[in-house]
């Protein structure tokens, strides 16, 4: 590949059409959460979800139709838009940075690069995402029964905005809103009990959830298929801009004065 992609080798990426994972590996939690809590971080048009909470993951992808595998992991709150149920993601840390710009510049995940591990010992899954020194969430699952599916979780509700190259609010042409779903056909899903820690930690707030009440626990072997996503409708930049950005490590500098 050169700095100029050739018409063969756009032929041959366009024709692809999807993100296939096979063989994916998850082990996660799903969580109940407060309004109070989960209501703030949707951005509108987003609506609050009937049952608030959401979905906690560290997975691991063996293989994928566009390359070497990688591991991920993300924090999803449930919400609405008009009417149809689905998730936003907050965070989409990722160990892999071909398949962070993937994600990132295509479909508008939050992911950012992380150290992320995943094992199995018996019975028990331990997981931990860990950035700047910070392992800021740990899941441990103890793994007791089997369920032939997962809850179906809906769209993925996706923002894609381009900030202001003059450094001024707002962004450089329209706030997009996209969903964005993902077939997951289960090779095996097994459930337990789970035990979830999340650490203070500036660049990565998971912690803002306060103490989630654990609904179900779970490792998850999979064969997913990321479907082809569309644009719903164009929002307000200057409601959305407060929102953007999580795809950031975020800074505004020492205060005027000295800190």
């Amino acid at each position: 590949m050169g700095f100029v992609i050739t018409k063969q080798e756009l032929d041959r990426y366009y024709q692809l059409g999807v993100r296939q994972f096979d063989g994916a590996k998850m082990t996660g939690v799903v969580f109940a959460s407060e309004p109070e809590i989960t209501g703030p971080l949707l951005p509108p048009p987003l609506e609050q979800a009937d049952l608030p909470g959401g979905l906690i993951f560290i997975a691991e992808y063996p293989e994928t139709n566009l390359g070497a595998g990688y591991r991920e992991a993300a924090l999803l709150i449930r919400c609405q838009y008009q009417g149809v149920g689905g998730t936003y993601c907050l965070s989409m840390p990722i160990d892999n940075e071909p398949r962070m710009h993937n994600g990132r510049d295509i479909f508008g995940f939050p992911k950012e690069m992380a150290n992320i591990h995943i094992s199995r010992e018996g019975d028990t899954v331990h997981g931990w995402v860990e950035r700047d020194g910070v392992r800021f969430v740990e899941l441990r699952v103890d793994l007791s029964g089997e369920l032939p599916d997962l809850p179906p979780t809906g769209p993925s509700y996706l923002f894609k905005a381009m900030p202001r190259i003059d450094l001024q609010p707002g962004f450089d042409g329209p706030v997009l809103l996209a969903s964005q779903l993902t077939d997951v056909k289960p090779r095996k899903l097994e459930i337990g009990m789970g035990e979830l820690t999340l650490r203070s930690s500036v660049a990565d707030p998971w912690a803002d959830l306060g103490d989630p009440t654990l609904m179900m626990a779970f490792q998850l072997e999979s064969d997913n298929t990321m479907q082809p996503g569309r644009i719903l409708t164009e929002v307000d930049g200057e409601a959305f801009l407060p929102y953007y950005f999580k795809m950031t490590d975020f800074s505004a500098g020492a205060p005027a004065g000295g800190i």
